[in-house]
């Protein structure tokens, strides 16, 4: 039997506990410290702002000389969102059923003990824990156990699947409870979410671009329905039908219409009615490209097409390209020299 007067570590599983601390060096900035959203020894207080940027919950400190030492960094996009929470003691969260959005807990240091329904884990800087938000949820959270938590809309994230899979889900998506950050997919899903740390404390940079914002976010919930194993998980990496070329010819059209806009490949695809595997597959057989390098040439063909219509003096290979979503000069400048032979500003200037 768990002995419940034991510290949270000496009751895991010798598996389930980490030995090198990761936390960031004591002399270190904390993650998203530039967001700071409270920093407070009040239990009441931290419950209130907690609650506010997740939902209402019961929170208990553990043990008679626990000492509260909470607080919370936090940054919102749209329908994602990036937190940092440390309670600075033992603690037991009681939230019940998330409903509204999904939670991925990456413990930076420590371990605690998540229960979501019958399920039950021991999560620790390996073992992310993934709640399902149709469940009852119980967190217990070991002295020195800061985490960062990923925040997901639940109806964004089921759109999103949808427009992978080529329908909508008609069941709640039911990730399993632990995630195992050690795979190389999960590094690699990890590696979007520092992206988007860094990008949070850097004024000026990338997030305060929305239509890169809009990407990185899409970016974030694609590469986690396809790591984190799911109910719909042998959908969406099964075999998926094979688009016949009226679809392809659609999607052609779509994207040249369409190419000053920002669009994606799973817009692309939903607006013709296939799953985006589908379509990939359907451009690889049929035009031995992808959508993403067929949209690419269309807008560096309208890239050319003004420039060589344009008065030198009058605009520049900046703007237009900026008119055709490359936003990035240098890549831009590559690209356009690969496809004409030339650099933009020789057209501009002939």
């Amino acid at each position: 039997m768990v002995d419940a007067q034991l510290p949270l570590d000496a009751r895991l599983s010798p598996d389930a506990r980490l030995a090198p601390d990761v936390r960031p060096p004591s002399d270190a900035p904390l993650p998203l410290g530039a967001h700071e959203r409270f920093h407070t020894s009040d239990v009441d207080v931290a419950r209130s702002h907690v609650g506010r940027a997740f939902c209402a919950h019961d929170l208990r400190l553990i043990g008679r000389a626990a000492r509260l030492d909470a607080r919370m960094h936090g940054v919102a996009f749209g329908e994602t969102g990036l937190f940092y929470l440390d309670y600075g003691t033992e603690v037991m969260i009681t939230p019940g059923a998330l409903e509204a959005f999904y939670l991925i807990q990456i413990p930076l240091a420590g371990a605690a003990e998540i229960t979501c329904g019958r399920a039950r884990i021991a999560s620790t800087p390996q073992r992310a824990s993934v709640p399902a938000p149709t469940d009852p949820l119980a967190m217990h959270w070991g002295a020195g156990n800061p985490q960062l938590i990923v925040w997901i809309d639940r109806i964004a994230l089921e759109h999103h699947l949808g427009r992978l899979l080529g329908r909508r889900p008609r069941t709640p998506v039911r990730f399993d409870l632990g995630m195992d950050l050690t795979t190389p997919a999960a590094r690699s899903w990890l590696g979007v979410v520092d992206l988007l740390r860094r990008e949070a404390d850097n004024p000026g940079g990338m997030l305060d671009q929305p239509l890169v914002l809009g990407r990185l976010a899409d970016l974030l919930i694609t590469q986690f329905l396809l790591t984190q194993p799911h109910n719909f998980s042998a959908a969406l990496h099964g075999r998926q039908p094979r688009v016949a070329p009226p679809a392809v010819r659609r999607a052609m059209e779509l994207i040249e219409c369409h190419a000053a806009e920002p669009l994606t490949v799973e817009d692309v695809a939903e607006a013709v009615g296939v799953s985006v595997r589908a379509l990939q597959d359907g451009f690889r057989r049929h035009l031995e490209t992808t959508p993403v390098s067929y949209l690419r040439t269309v807008r560096l063909d309208r890239v050319r097409a003004d420039l060589t219509a344009a008065e030198p003096g009058t605009t520049t290979v900046t703007d237009v390209a900026y008119r055709w979503g490359f936003f990035h000069p240098g890549r831009f400048a590559i690209a356009y020299r690969e496809q004409f032979g030339e650099h933009p500003s020789q057209t501009l200037r002939a």
